[in-house]
């Protein structure tokens, strides 16, 4: 049981903090994703290809 809360209090931390890494890179392109339950919780769950999913409909829609 702990093992699965340490897998997933881990998951979360890496999510956020990869979050917040790329709008500090991408600030002065305004490509920012924001930092917030669903985005962190969806890149948890799905993984890297949520994220690529987040840039490119910021890209597209707006």
């Amino acid at each position: 049981m702990l093992k699965i809360t340490y897998k997933i209090l881990k998951k979360i931390i890496f999510s956020f903090a990869f979050l917040y890494a790329y709008n500090v890179i991408a600030y002065p392109l305004g490509v920012i994703i924001p930092l917030n339950f669903i985005t962190v919780g969806t890149l948890t769950i799905f993984g890297i290809p949520s994220f690529f999913s987040f840039v490119l409909i910021k890209l597209l829609l707006f």
